[in-house]
């Protein structure tokens, strides 16, 4: 099959993939416990390698006492470090979060950016991170985030030849009309959750592989 005749089969499948993502889950939304705005830049931080439930059950008493970026600044490493220490990288995390904290208390008036370049800016925000954070609070898609659950469903669809997420997020961003990013990382995210988990199993009668049943028998490794 020639290049262009393969692309224009994979568009088609994106195509139906989110449509039906939009049946599913037309308001998808982060699973992650938040009250305010930069509690939610913290979780999506901490999240990383992590389960959300997990780190919910985390910052449960956290974000009873902590707020804002400016009570967070506040923090010193050593305890917030023994705060977060059952999650992994909770290191890198806590210094993270703390530096991430005293930057937007202090240039940006206690107020998590809008804009993706400068969230990227900030300790601990990638690429990813950064679109999850502006999806979410600001209804804002500037890209898709690919977390373990979208990377595993864009090779499990052969949607994307590379296994690299910051690839995959390019080529998904290509093959999906910008107006429908809202529904892809989130959609992706709750479907892998909650219908088809990444071990090994039967899947053939899960609606998304009906569109595409070669699915079935694809079991992308997560490294």
């Amino acid at each position: 099959m020639d290049l262009e005749n393969k692309e224009k089969l994979r568009k088609a499948r994106a195509r139906k993939i989110v449509n039906l993502l939009k049946k599913i889950y037309p308001k998808p939304k982060s699973e992650l416990r938040y009250k305010t705005q930069f509690q939610f830049l913290v979780a999506v931080i901490l999240s990383a390698q992590a389960t959300d439930k997990k780190v919910n059950e985390v910052t449960k008493e956290i974000f009873k006492e902590y707020k804002s970026a400016c009570d967070f600044a506040k923090l010193d490493l050593e305890d917030f470090e023994k705060m977060i220490s059952s999650l992994s990288f909770f290191r890198n995390k806590a210094k993270n979060i703390i530096k991430t904290a005293e930057i937007i208390c202090s240039e940006y008036r206690n107020r998590v950016p809008k804009k993706l370049d400068e969230l990227q800016k900030l300790p601990g925000v990638a690429y990813k991170t950064a679109n999850v954070v502006l999806g979410e609070l600001f209804d804002k898609w500037e890209g898709i985030a690919v977390d373990t659950h979208v990377r595993r469903f864009a090779l499990k669809f052969d949607l994307c030849d590379s296994k690299n997420p910051d690839k995959i997020a390019k080529c998904l961003e290509e093959l999906i009309p910008k107006k429908d990013w809202k529904y892809v990382n989130n959609g992706l995210v709750l479907y892998g959750r909650y219908v088809c988990p990444a071990r090994e199993h039967e899947c053939k009668e899960h609606e998304l592989t009906k569109l595409w049943p070669e699915a079935a028998g694809r079991w992308p490794k997560s490294k």
